[in-house]
């Protein structure tokens, strides 16, 4: 059941503040809908809100459809199934795609519908991305690597790996509940495990990605596509680490080593993140602190924390404080309008690096202050837990 149109009154006067950054944010979801007609947005100006669009979505474009099916919940007059279900629809050529990215797109483009809304088309999407990510599965590596698809890698195919790669786990933990074939948890179980084995250091940083041996699965070395150095911690690395375990920890609460990855990760990005709580691009940029913010890595770890907060219970009352304080954090100074004046368009979310490597994308070369449209989900998404229009863990 969709939750009451405005719950405002069943706010606390602290939880206030997030409904109205939430009430910016649907005013942004809503606006953005006009670009559908040619294509899924990537990221935008901070300055003018006008969107970069892919045609099929790209990896990002979930992030959207996610936005349109939560909207879909708070406010079903104002959002409508058809209108996500059509910018779903704009995925649908990258189903049967070779790249472990499309996990990403696929759960919160189509199975949160499932999830949220009981949308059967979107399942039986979601269904079909997972089955072609359990054929992708490499028993000699152990992981699924990163395919010969994979978007914005300068290495991809039969022995490479990223801990991006983790987009496919909540995907495939999905399918086996929703399907009841346990084979999809499995495959998600290994990769998982395999993925955090090879990229999370002992202190509890991450690094971003590996070359495998494709005849023994052997790690023949760690290094980054997007990150500064072979040795830094690119920001969201660790961001998706944090969030995809904590994930497992919430859907697969008998097994521990999630938490405890979980809690690793998270509790490293804790006592390393500025006091203002908002990542640079990379933790080890030695330009710091004259260099790019990431707001999408921050909000991502805003996201994990609520998760793992969700799967300790009262134990994680700590990861929920963080996650709320770094939500604060983000809305009061990266979420227009920003004081004191500001005309710019409700709801963007500013300050997203993709990354200021030299290797990324041409079409993404100048996004290194800009709205990501996966940082603005998971900003959404976290503003919906706190306001209570969703429950913690539920997606």
């Amino acid at each position: 059941m969709s939750p009451p149109k405005d719950k405002g009154s069943l706010m606390t006067d602290q939880s206030r503040p997030f409904t109205i950054a939430r009430n910016l944010m649907l005013d942004r979801i809503d606006q953005s809908f006009e670009v559908v007609n040619r294509g899924l947005p990537h990221w935008a100006s901070s300055n003018t809100g006008e969107w970069t669009v892919t045609p099929d979505g790209d990896w990002t474009g979930g992030a959207y459809v996610g936005q349109l099916w939560l909207a879909h919940g708070i406010d079903s007059a104002r959002f409508t199934a058809a209108q996500a279900e059509r910018a779903l629809d704009r995925m649908r050529p990258r189903l049967e795609r070779r790249t472990a990215f499309k996990g990403f797109g696929f759960y919160y483009g189509a199975a949160v519908a499932s999830i949220l809304h009981g949308h059967d088309g979107a399942a039986e999407a979601a269904l079909i991305a997972a089955k072609s990510l359990v054929d992708m599965f490499d028993e000699r590596l152990g992981l699924i690597p990163l395919g010969e698809d994979a978007e914005e890698a300068n290495a991809v195919g039969a022995a490479e790996s990223s801990i991006d790669s983790l987009q496919a786990t909540a995907l495939l933990y999905w399918a086996s509940d929703h399907s009841g074939d346990p084979r999809y948890a499995e495959i998600a179980d290994r990769h998982l495990r395999r993925v955090l084995e090879i990229h999370v250091r002992p202190d509890g940083s991450v690094v971003q990605s590996s070359t495998l041996d494709p005849a023994t699965g052997e790690v023949v070395r760690t290094h980054t596509h997007k990150g500064y150095s072979d040795t830094s911690t690119w920001g969201r690395a660790q961001g998706w680490a944090m969030l995809y375990a904590s994930h497992a920890a919430v859907v697969r609460p008998h097994e521990p080593a999630w938490r405890d990855y979980a809690a690793k990760t998270l509790d490293w990005w804790i006592a390393h993140v500025p006091r203002d709580l908002v990542a640079y691009w990379d933790f080890d940029d030695p330009a710091i602190p004259e260099t790019s913010r990431d707001t999408a890595a921050t909000t991502i770890a805003a996201a994990a924390a609520l998760r793992l907060a969700a799967a300790l219970g009262r134990a994680g009352d700590h990861y929920r404080d963080f996650a709320e304080r770094t939500v604060q954090a983000v809305v009061d100074t990266y979420l227009t309008p920003t004081p004191p004046a500001d005309e710019r368009p409700h709801g963007i979310l500013t300050g997203g690096c993709f990354t200021r490597k030299a290797t990324v994308r041409s079409q993404d070369a100048d996004a290194t202050d800009v709205e990501l449209v996966f940082g603005s989900y998971f900003l959404f998404e976290a503003l919906a837990v706190l306001t209570g229009a969703i429950l913690p863990g539920r997606i």
